[in-house]
């Protein structure tokens, strides 16, 4: 279990739902019940690693309860240690009142950050942290990385194709009618890109929420790369995963 601190008196805690360690891998994908697991996306045959986590019930309530202007819209290129000062600052700038549930938020895109920086070793993190209200990227794709972490903190979240029906669903598209999986809300998935050179990569989508009225909070961690900010917080429109 992966514990969580806050300034309150009786830290919130991110829950194990299955209240064990254990790994399961099917085909190439793996699935965790603990943060630890997600290391083994480095195994050349895992092509998708996936923490499966529920957060308090409190925290999530909170998050559907703001106002979608209230979601912050942020890109920032940053060393782990440096996350919190420029989330806070941004945080600040889309009127998200600090609290509490503000700061388990922090803590924990903290913690993915550290983690995802081990993992994919590098130096700096490409952050995205995304208020999406359309379709974002709607068409089934590979992303051309070696890896990217994803995880939705409200809305409906990224949905995926397991590899035996990649070619399908890049073929077909919106007619694909082959099964499709859905991360859960608050799961935590390493995706392998094209670039990765261990397989073909996970093909997967945004889901479709155009004219719903949602508003999708999703997290998204690259490595450093060209496309990457300067090193500074901004606004940014971004396809989204």
């Amino acid at each position: 279990m992966t514990t969580l601190l806050t300034n309150s008196i009786n830290p919130l805690e991110a829950v194990n739902p299955t209240n064990s360690n254990s790994i399961g891998l099917n085909g190439s994908v793996m699935t965790c019940a603990s943060i630890d697991g997600l290391e083994e996306i480095k195994n050349l045959d895992v092509e998708l690693a996936i923490w499966r986590r529920a957060l308090p019930p409190q925290f999530q309530k909170w998050l559907d309860d703001l106002d979608p202007s209230q979601l912050p819209n942020l890109r920032i290129l940053v060393h782990p240690t440096e996350l919190r000062c420029a989330i806070i600052s941004c945080f600040d700038d889309s009127g998200m009142a600090s609290g509490e549930m503000r700061n388990f938020l922090i803590n924990d895109i903290e913690e993915l950050v550290r983690t995802y920086a081990r993992i994919a070793k590098t130096r700096r993190v490409d952050v995205r942290l995304e208020r999406i209200n359309h379709n974002a990227c709607w068409k089934f794709h590979r992303d051309f990385i070696r890896t990217r972490l994803l995880t939705t903190y409200r809305g409906p979240s990224t949905e995926w194709v397991h590899p035996q029906y990649a070619a399908e669903a890049l073929c077909h598209q919106k007619s694909f009618k082959g099964p499709t999986k859905d991360l859960a809300l608050f799961d935590v998935a390493i995706f392998k890109g094209s670039g990765a050179g261990s397989g073909h990569g996970i093909v997967h989508r945004s889901p479709p929420i155009e004219g719903t009225g949602c508003s999708r909070l999703l997290l998204v961690l690259n490595e450093e790369s060209i496309t990457s900010p300067a090193q500074s917080c901004e606004i940014v429109e971004t396809e989204s995963n």
